[in-house]
């Protein structure tokens, strides 16, 4: 114990004399000591590495080297023989590319003595994986080095006074005795069972390392050696602690990547190979899909609007079009005027950008109108205004070139109920009530549809030319509507998910599974990944979001998508791959209304001699209060108080630089609070934060946060900042673009932004600033200072950002945008597609029955007879009428045979229009028999609705339709008490006809070309195949059993491929499967069904659920009488029917047993999509009865009492 007291004793001597260590640098007294030896420089290179878990084999060391030279990526393997004393295993990741056994000497500090013994991890084979030696441990050998690297912590830029340590942080993680050494520790305390220190590391402090130095200085200032040495050890521990967790992290994070790179290579090779042919070198384009229409290469972009003639040009060329465009954004409070930015986290930028896109393009020519759908939220917390169905956006400018005035012209916001009635929830609550949302916008866009096809379609329906979903949430919601109504999507992701979790992940302060239930972020990842499946374009505001987030996706590949694009340009197969076009269109703003201020605080502003002078704004006023002298220039931010926006590291940069302060002032405006109590922890903790650092640097009367604002005084607040000569800073963390700068700059101010995201790509174009480091606060300072105090480069900046500031307008943008949407294929509904002599002839608009128009549509199916035939002569005149069609060898005989039974057919198909309620079976069972059993349980709980033909049936299913018909057949069941038939998961769509005596069943071959969008075909057949083929069972006694799963030719059709499974506990996760598909660019829908036994691969879009939506949009089913049957579990798209504007009723105690087959390893928890607060969804009792069913349909309020 007296000698390790003796050796903390020296090292807080040898620390006392340097300036740098503890004291002032202007410490002339004790002058920094010359250094007797003097540390030879090391490489960065040769120590850019990862330590890797042991190899388990041989229990050797690895190291997975990071360096740029030949030695990049490579994997080395320590030697094995046995290392003489104090030797190491050296890892050298620069020219040499070596793993050594030998010793080095420890770089470190000038004023430490040189000690020389290795610091790497021993050569020794051994069991123990990631070896770190413990504080205690080290403390007896080099007690002076661990306690002197206690005072620096991680590599943290912001944290100022740790760089003088961080070249000791490796001795404390890999020297030392093993961890089973019995030394004592220096505490007693810690020499019994409980360890105070450990616990206090581990379980109190975490992975924080802001105040590391702070508690160095308290400890080394400590007069009681006793205190001072538990002080010090504490520090130890804790240095030690937030060190191995970050070199866990970090090889974590490169075994993470090192698996998603090989995932990537093997399913692009796949891929390449499948197409059997890749580029030449001048085939070779972009890393990315397009150039951003306002980067350097100006070289193939569209044309900038330079004058208002070349402008009336392009808008001639619009005339004429009638375009409907429809906008999501669903989270945060959304309204036209006085928007709440800065309430909350989900009311934000993109707020204010998707209102301002949508009254951008609602002026644009040849855009008739645009809507903007968003959740109502009708809650005393909210504004009333935010419970209003509807609110017309006025345009900015009423000189608009647009003439398109109608009825119904114009931008609107449309607020759909969707969630609980009276409550305003978080995003992150959002995900179980999309499907609700869905529902409700499918309605609404079917009735807008119709007026506008009153109005400007000639009265055929005017759909919308693209559906553009913003962030995750309305991006899922987006697919599914592109789906229900086949019409093109777009999306734009303002942040996205997995980037997001990366960075979590590396904070270490949650493991995935607790931020999961914070953000939901699994579900938020799948929901971005079926955007990448549907969407045509992807828009982006900068290259960097393409670059470094989107390739993060397993559905994006920038390489593949540059090969596929290569081979589109040359009019060749792709073989079924499909990839989104992902364009950088950074977001406009309106410029009219902005006059710069080119005058200053001592004098009038610059302008005609007969202009009044206003008086202030108001805002002036509110902000000026808080300066001494508030003629200073205002250094501007404008961010809401999230830790993600850096304002902590401003404040700091602002209080530690003393010219700074006295050259100017400090505004922060962040968003607008009553009282702190009442904001959110994160909000409010961060505000507080600020408060504090402001009164540690005694910035009083030097700094303004002003509580309220109203976003119409926004654009004064920069006005004031620009009269002032003043600097618009923008230091977050990550800017995904960076709006805030483009109006700054529209206003005459100048730039500070972070390097990181999208500020890069706005400085390339603007020129009007400097870049910084984030995370470096002298950074921040300087650059601030530089452009305060050079009155001429702030004048040059100014000027710069006022000359380009145009690239950036909405006109811009929405010219961009709608060419993009010209270049997608049009897609609607496929029965419209028909130019049938007789359509307009027959037609009956707004009939409440059936239509002739509707039995026109039917004639043009196929009909066909399944009874009285083999099973094989069924299937092959199943398969031969498809085949036919699909080919366009339509029989000549079905349209006189169905439209010669046109009294019959119309007292069938009209059902589902006019009936009180539909039932859906949607119960999946191991075997049909399970599943009859539990229909007709319902048909006897609700016989006497059935008798009446109040009531509609419907059966979705994962079966084929010959395996239906059979049984039914088998076991005397009449296909006629169905309505309708939804088979294979959702991939074929059949009605029965009214000769129940023959039980025909009429095929909707439309359907097919409403779900077949971007359906991969042989290609992805063929990738199913060979799929299927390397799933074997090693332990198959013979080479016949060994297939586990097999393609199912005799059940699989032209929308729907199928595969038995032997073995279902060896066959990988759906969702295995579905990343594969994703990485080789195939896009579909892959469901497990019937336990694990079946396997069907449908359209990506297609879906049972998605089905019912089809027979609204065709028949006009309301979907709100709906009534859906589902087990306790299901196949894998069972989530699907949980939620909607439609009434579910769960069987308890049916196919219970499905959930440990199927839904061990979803991709997110089936609580994330669970609507448990939903009135429309109920469960009956463990053993219901028949009883049951009735009671459970009356609560519903589908049957009455």
């Amino acid at each position: 114990m007296g000698k390790s007291i003796l050796l903390v004793a020296f090292l807080l001597i040898a620390i006392s004399v340097h300036p740098t260590g503890v004291r002032a640098a202007d410490d002339k007294k004790n002058p920094a000591p010359v250094p007797a030896l003097k540390p030879k420089p090391v490489q960065e290179d040769t120590t850019n590495y990862d330590v890797w878990t042991p190899d388990p084999e041989t229990g050797r060391q690895l190291a997975y080297c990071k360096s740029k030279g030949a030695c990049n990526k490579k994997v080395l393997t320590c030697p094995e023989r046995k290392p003489k004393k104090r030797k190491g295993c050296f890892i050298n990741c620069g020219s040499k590319c070596e793993a050594t056994c030998k010793c080095r000497q420890l770089i470190h500090p000038p004023y430490i003595p040189a000690l020389s013994f290795c610091f790497i991890r021993s050569c020794v084979p051994r069991i123990q994986s990631h070896h770190v030696a413990t504080p205690s441990q080290f403390t007896h050998t080099h007690t002076h080095t661990a306690l002197t690297e206690a005072a620096g912590g991680q590599k943290v830029a912001a944290m100022a006074g740790n760089d003088w340590i961080n070249s000791y942080l490796e001795a404390i993680l890999d020297v030392g005795p093993g961890l089973d050494d019995a030394k004592s520790s220096l505490l007693l305390r810690e020499r019994g069972r409980f360890s105070p220190t450990r616990y206090f590391v581990d379980n109190v402090i975490g992975f924080d390392e802001t105040d590391l130095h702070r508690s160095w200085v308290k400890a080394q200032a400590t007069r009681s050696p006793q205190e001072r040495n538990t002080r010090l050890e504490n520090m130890c521990w804790r240095i030690w602690n937030l060190a191995r967790q970050k070199k866990q992290l970090e090889s974590e994070e490169a075994q993470r990547m090192t698996k998603r790179r090989l995932e990537r290579e093997r399913g692009r090779r796949e891929a390449v190979a499948d197409m059997s042919e890749d580029l030449s070198e001048g085939e070779k384009g972009d890393i990315v899909s397009d150039v951003s229409a306002h980067g350097d290469n100006h070289k193939g972009r569209l044309p900038r609007i330079s004058s208002i003639d070349a402008m009336e040009a392009w808008a001639n060329q619009q005339k004429g079009k009638k375009l409907y465009l429809v906008l999501i954004s669903l989270h945060g409070l959304i309204r036209g005027e006085n928007m709440e930015l800065g309430r909350d986290s989900d009311t934000g930028g993109q707020v204010k950008y998707v209102v301002e896109l949508a009254r951008a393009l609602a002026s644009m020519p040849g855009v008739y109108r645009v809507d903007l759908l968003t959740r109502q939220v009708a809650s005393p917390e909210v504004d009333w205004s935010y419970g209003e169905p509807t609110e017309m956006l006025a345009p900015h400018n009423s000189d608009s070139l647009t003439d398109e005035i109608g009825e119904s012209s114009g931008a609107y916001i449309i607020r759909i109920p969707f969630g609980p009635k009276d409550k305003y929830i978080p995003k992150e609550l959002l995900w179980p009530h999309i499907p609700e949302f869905v529902d409700g916008a499918l309605s609404h866009i079917i009735q807008m549809s119709k007026v506008l096809g009153e109005q400007v379609g000639g009265g055929r329906p005017v759909w919308p030319v693209a559906i553009h979903g913003h962030y995750a949430d309305a991006g899922d919601s987006a697919a599914l509507l592109s789906g229900a109504l086949n019409v093109p999507m777009l999306f734009t992701g303002h942040s996205l998910g997995r980037d997001k979790l990366e960075q979590l992940l590396r904070q270490g302060r949650l493991s995935k599974d607790e931020i999961n239930d914070t953000y939901k972020i699994l579900r938020r990842i799948e929901a971005e990944e079926l955007t990448v499946d549907a969407s045509e374009v992807v828009i982006t505001s900068t290259r960097q979001e393409i670059e470094e987030q989107w390739r993060l996706y397993n559905g994006f590949d920038p390489v593949l998508e540059r090969k596929l694009r290569a081979r589109i340009r040359r009019n060749v197969s792709c073989y079924g791959r499909f990839m989104p076009r992902m364009v950088v269109i950074p977001p406009g703003m309106e410029f009219n209304h902005i006059i710069p201020h080119d005058g200053d605080m001592d004098g009038e502003t610059d302008g005609t001699e007969d202009r009044q002078a206003s008086p202030d704004p108001p805002i002036w006023a509110e902000i000026m209060r808080f300066f001494t002298n508030p003629r200073k220039p205002m250094i501007l931010a404008l961010a809401r108080p999230d830790p993600k926006k850096n304002l902590t590291t401003l404040v700091k940069a602002f209080g530690e630089c003393r010219p700074l302060r006295e050259l100017a002032n400090l505004t922060l405006i962040m968003g607008n609070r009553d009282n702190i109590d009442e904001m959110s922890s994160t909000s409010a903790s961060m505000l507080l934060s600020i408060i504090k650092m402001i009164d540690k640097y005694d910035l009083y009367g030097q700094v303004a946060y002003p509580k309220h604002h109203k976003q119409s005084e926004v654009p004064d607040i920069y006005r004031l900042a620009a009269k002032t000569k003043g600097v618009f800073i923008n230091p977050a963390f990550i800017e995904p673009f960076g709006l805030t700068l483009i109006e700054a700059a529209a206003h005459g101010l100048p730039m500070v932004a972070t390097k990181n995201g999208g500020p890069v790509d706005i400085h390339r174009v603007l020129d009007n600033g400097l870049l910084i480091d984030p995370h470096d606060y002298q950074s921040v300072a300087d650059a601030l200072l530089k452009l305060v105090a050079d009155k001429q480069l702030w004048s040059k900046c100014r000027s710069n950002g006022l000359r380009n500031i145009h690239l950036f307008s909405w006109t811009e943008h929405c010219k961009t945008y709608l060419s993009r949407i010209a270049s997608c294929k049009p897609r609607h509904p496929g029965w419209l597609k028909s130019n049938d002599s007789d359509d307009d002839e027959n037609s009956e608009p707004e009939s409440p029955g059936d239509s002739l128009r509707d039995m026109q549509d039917i004639s043009l199916n196929l009909k066909f007879s399944m009874d009285g035939v083999e099973s094989e002569d069924r299937k092959s005149k199943l398969e031969n009428a498809v085949m036919s069609y699909s080919k366009g060898n339509v029989v000549k005989g079905a349209q006189r045979t169905v439209s010669g039974e046109k009294a019959d057919q119309q007292a069938k198909f009209p059902a589902l229009r006019r009936r009180d309620h539909v039932y859906v079976f949607a119960i999946d069972a191991d075997n049909i028999k399970n599943l009859f059993e539990n229909v007709k349980r319902i048909f006897e709980a609700v016989e006497n609705e059935k008798n009446e033909g109040s009531t509609g049936f419907i059966l979705a299913t994962s079966l084929q339709m010959a395996e239906i018909h059979s049984f039914m057949v088998s076991n005397g069941l009449n296909p006629s008490d169905f309505d309708a038939f939804i088979c294979n998961s959702g991939a074929d769509l059949y009605y029965t006809s009214s000769h129940s005596e023959d039980n025909p069943f009429v095929f909707d071959l439309y359907y097919h070309s409403h779900i077949e969008y971007r359906w991969g075909g042989e290609g992805l057949r063929k990738t199913l195949v060979r799929w299927a083929s390397s799933i074997i069972d090693k332990k198959a006694q013979n080479k016949n059993e060994e297939h586990v799963v097999t393609e199912d030719e005799a059940v699989s059709t032209n929308y729907c491929y199928a595969f038995n499974v032997q073995n279902p506990a060896l066959v990988p996760p759906a969702k295995e499967l579905r990343k594969m598909m994703r990485i080789q660019a195939l896009r579909c829908h892959v469901i497990y069904c019937q336990n694990g036994r079946k396997i069907n691969v449908i359209p990506v879009l297609a879906s049972r659920s998605q089905a019912l939506r089809y027979l609204y949009l065709r028949w006009g089913m309301d979907l709100s009488k709906v009534v859906v049957f589902i087990g306790e579990s299901g196949d894998t798209d069972y989530e699907g029917f949980l939620g909607g504007v439609h009434k579910t009723l769960i069987l308890k105690g049916v196919s219970n047993h499905i959930s440990n087959q199927l839904h061990a390893n979803r991709i997110y928890p089936l609580s994330d999509v669970w609507p448990t607060d939903s009135p429309n969804v109920i469960q009956t009792p463990e053993q219901f009865s028949v009883a049951n069913i009735r009671e459970s349909l009356v609560k519903l309020a589908v049957l009455k009492k």
